[in-house]
């Protein structure tokens, strides 16, 4: 007997929650047809839709610049790289050129630069 009362309680409290939600859902009918209409192309747009546009248009436009600032950072970078390591090459290239040329009668180069 107890849980027939309990499953008639549940049941009436369920549909009150149902009702009280259907009406916070479901809009009126007037709004809804006001919802779905699409404005004409030639009729003017509305503020919210010019401000929605314009705050789309700036965020593309920000993601872009940011874009393309990190590539040309990385590619700054890589060619920094780049020179280094060539720098670093040619002064060993140079280097072993100086080592190999020289024919121990006159002072190396390292000794004979003249200091500003």
């Amino acid at each position: 007997m107890a849980w027939r009362q309990l499953l008639l309680a549940c049941c009436l409290s369920a549909a009150v929650l149902l009702t009280n939600v259907e009406q916070k859902i479901f809009m009126q009918e007037s709004d809804a047809s006001n919802f779905l209409k699409r404005r004409g192309k030639r009729s003017p747009k509305s503020q919210d839709e010019v401000n929605a546009e314009n705050r789309q248009k700036l965020r593309a436009n920000e993601l872009r610049r940011e874009y393309y600032e990190e590539q040309r950072n990385e590619f700054e970078n890589f060619v920094e790289e780049q020179n280094h390591e060539q720098e670093e090459r040619s002064r060993e290239a140079i280097e072993q050129w100086r080592q190999w040329h020289y024919d121990g009668l006159h002072p190396s180069y390292l000794y004979n630069r003249h200091h500003i």
